[in-house]
Parts: structure tokens; sequence; C-alpha cells
């Protein structure tokens, strides 16, 4: 792999996979503990809403002495009523930091450290009927597909308790009992009721992502069902949902309404017997010999960026496969459909800037967005450049998105990422069925106006799986 110097920017990580993980924070052997005479810490909280949101609960433990002992085990003992394991799940996911610095469970403290605790909100145990505008590609009695629109996520999470596709689809449901002369359920549960059989869904998608540990030790949540969707996945406030996609990635997804519909599909995600294809619109052109690829890179979190994921080639790094095929290419821009053999945080997003053609308005990985000016002067794109990972951290991508609000002439600073395509074996039927989900503004502008202004090069004539003409309509 070919290595080259960092972004000149101190807010941008260019990171080779190879690089190995950082030290352990474990420090030294402290000497024994004689010394009994004061407390061992002493404590500080508030509010915080930094990390998971509003809600979340700040707490600080100065150590005053030498106690030898691992950070978890110590929590366990402060932080009453939440398990070991939530605890070790909370350290994973950055919820606690030793002298400003993510530990391991095992590192062991000692006199003067600082340990700073942020505890998530908890878990939402309602979701609200909202009156939120959803697109029906199909519904029967055992699931519902939609063609997901950006800016919204799919269920409730964090201090995202509101505006998700549930919601809306809580809200459907309700005008389907009214219309059919039925009540909804709202007197005493606001629309919900618990399920008793409810269990935790096997899920495997692009956009699956850690969840925050619960702040009340409560191993078993209290399920948490929709009028009209599958108790499946109900303890973790999402029911019925058997995948998802990124707030800002568009397109088809599906939703069970029972669970012997939600266990069928679910199955057929994990052993990937469904098709998924997506449709990107990415930065640069393709050479002839390069209009179809399989990027075979391993993913892992990011070492510097906690929002973001890089190829790597360590233990941390993980199979994942993306398939690409060039579908059009325009003067310095190309739409591509890409197939999915594994499912992985921002799998796409990754894969294609470490080819060198970063996703069109995805800030975080080297995309720019796209007005105007960009369509008559392609730009190089700051994660145009090949075997490398590239990501902005948070501070400089909001300022890039609030820089792209004030443009007039922007017309997309999103990621172009759209599902276009999902098929799978109809879980009761036992029929294939396959749905294609048109493209949702301003992807569409965007496409069309770039075709206006002329096609180019080589693509792809056979093997692919969206049809063009229903997935971008006039």
């Amino acid at each position: 792999m070919s290595k080259g110097k960092g972004s000149s920017r101190r807010s941008a990580r260019r990171f080779e996979g190879n690089q190995p993980t950082p030290r352990s924070l474990t420090p030294p052997p402290a000497p024994p503990v004689t010394d009994t005479s004061e407390p061992i810490d002493e404590e500080i909280t508030d509010d915080t809403e930094e990390l998971f949101g509003e809600g979340a609960d700040h707490r600080q433990f100065i150590i005053k002495r030498d106690v030898r002992r691992r950070v978890d085990r110590y929590l366990i003992d402060r932080l009453k009523g939440i398990s070991r394991n939530r605890i070790q799940k909370l350290i994973e996911l950055g919820g606690v930091k030793v002298n400003d610095k993510q530990p391991k469970a095992s590192t062991l403290i000692l006199k003067g450290d600082v340990i700073d605790v942020i505890l998530p909100a908890p878990a939402m145990r309602t979701i609200e009927p909202e009156d939120i505008p959803i697109e029906i590609l199909y519904e029967d009695d055992h699931f519902i597909v939609l063609n997901k629109q950006a800016g919204i996520i799919v269920h409730p999470a964090r201090a995202n308790i509101f505006g998700t596709l549930l919601n809306a689809l809580a809200h459907h449901f309700k005008r389907q009992q009214e219309a059919a002369g039925g009540t909804f359920k709202a007197y005493k549960t606001r629309g919900f009721r618990k399920g008793a059989s409810a269990t935790p869904s096997p899920v495997s998608d692009e956009a699956e992502s850690a969840r925050p540990a619960s702040p009340d030790g409560n191993d078993e949540p209290e399920p948490v069902t929709v009028d009209g969707l599958s108790h499946v996945g109900a303890r973790e406030c999402r029911p019925g949902v058997i995948h998802r996609l990124d707030r800002n990635t568009t397109g088809v997804i599906v939703v069970a309404k029972d669970d012997e519909a939600h266990w069928g599909i679910a199955k057929q995600f994990e052993n990937r017997s469904t098709m998924k294809a997506y449709l990107a619109v990415v930065h640069g052109n393709f050479e002839p010999g390069e209009i179809a690829g399989v990027i075979d890179e391993p993913l892992g979190r990011h070492p510097t960026i906690k929002e973001a994921v890089a190829v790597r080639r360590d233990s941390l790094g993980k199979h994942s496969v993306t398939i690409y095929r060039v579908r059009e290419q325009y003067a310095g821009y190309s739409l591509v459909e890409l197939e999915l053999k594994t499912g992985r945080t921002h799998q796409i997003r990754v894969h294609m800037g470490y080819i060198g053609h970063p996703i069109v308005g995805d800030i975080i990985y080297g995309g720019e967005p796209v007005g105007q000016k960009e369509l008559e002067t392609p730009p190089i794109a700051a994660g145009s450049r090949k075997f490398l990972t590239y990501a902005r951290d948070r501070e400089e991508g909001v300022k890039m998105e609030a820089a792209a609000k004030e443009r007039d002439d922007m017309i997309l600073a999103v990621p172009a990422l759209h599902a276009g395509l999902l098929s799978f074996t109809h879980p009761i039927t036992e029929k294939r069925v396959t749905f294609t989900a048109p493209l949702h503004e301003p992807m569409r502008s965007l496409v069309h106006r770039m075709r206006e202004r002329g096609t180019q090069g080589e693509v792809v004539k056979e093997g692919f799986f969206i049809d063009l003409d229903q997935a971008i309509p006039k």
C-alpha cells in the first residue's frame, strides 16, 4: 500500500490501515496502599448533552489515594445498579475517560487520577405518533416497504426520541385503525402496548452501530411496541426494525408488521440471501479498466476521529466487501451502483473514498458539497487520494455544513447515497419480491443536471441490478 502525507489541515486525518493500535493506558504498578485516613475519592456531578444527548448525566471522580483497582471494578462500586457488562460497554463507547483519555476496562487507577463518566439518558419508553410524510412502496399484512427520505433516523436513540421513521409509522397505523373504525390504544400507553414475547432482533446492515449502555443497569428493559409492528426488537425500542440506513442515506427499507415475517426476513439479512443495491454519485471519473471491481478491505473504528471508520489491517479490522459498477460518467463525476457483501458501519462511504472516489456531499470522508460552481468546475475532493482513509473531525464538518447552507447555488451537501433496490423472499408466500426506490430530491436533480452537461467515458453494459429509468424518473 502506498504511503502519503496527511492533510495540511489539523482537523483532518488520513489513516493508513497498517498503523499499530494505540498503546494501553494501563499505568505501572503502584506501591501497596497503607494510608486509609482519607476518602478514596471526591465526586462531582453535572448534566451534559455532548456525548449521549439530552438528559445525559456527567459524573467526575477525583482519586485521592492509590487504590490499585481496575477502572471497571471501581465504577461498579461507585455507580450503583449498573452491571459490569454495561460499564465495560460504556468504556468501549467512550463514555469513560481517565485523565481525558479513553481507558481499557483493565486500566488501573492511581492517586490523582480524574475519572469522567457520561451516563446516557434513560431509554425512551414510548414512541409517539407523529404526522411525518412517508413514501410507501408496498404494504401487506406482514411488512411495509418505504422509500426513506434524507434527514430522518429509523428509530429512537439517544437524544433522537422524536421525528424518527417509527414515529411516522405509528401515525400511519393509527390512521389505518381509525379509518377502519377501530380505536388506537392511546388512552393509557400513548398508543403502545408491551410485547410479552419481545426479544432482540438480529440486525445486519450498512448502518448498524453500537448503542449506549443503559444508565439504570437494567439488562432486561421493558419492551415497547407500536400497534401494527412486530414485537421483535421491542426491548431496544426498535420494534419491527430489521435493518437500518444512516440518517442521510435515502431509499428502500423494510419494516416487519408481525413476528413471523420479522424473523423470516431478518434471517435472510443474516445469511446474505437478500439483494441490496445502492446508487451513489462520486467524485472523479473511472478509467476503462476500472469501471467495475471488488473492494475487499477490512474496516474498524478510526483511531483519531471518534465519529469515523477507517480501513484497518490490524486486529480491529473486520472483513468488509463492496462490489461497484459504474453506470454513468459525467464531467468530473460518476454514478456508481454498489452491492454489499458485508454490512459494516459506513462501509460504502469508506470503501469508495479508499479507491479515490469519495461520495459527493460526504463531508466526513472527504467528499465535497456540490453547487452550480462545482458543476462547472469539478473540484479535486479532499478524500480523492487512493489507498488512504480520509476523515474530517466534527468541528471542521460543522463549519463546512454551515458554509454550504449559506450558498444560494448549493445543490447537495449530504452524502449522495441511495438504497435503490432491495430483493428478498416473501416470508409467507415464499415468492421473490423486488422493490426499487426512486431517488429523492435533491439527488435526483443533481443527476439530471449532470446529465444535461453531457455523459462521457465507459460504463458497465451488463451484470447490474438497478433499472435507472425506475430509479431516476424524469
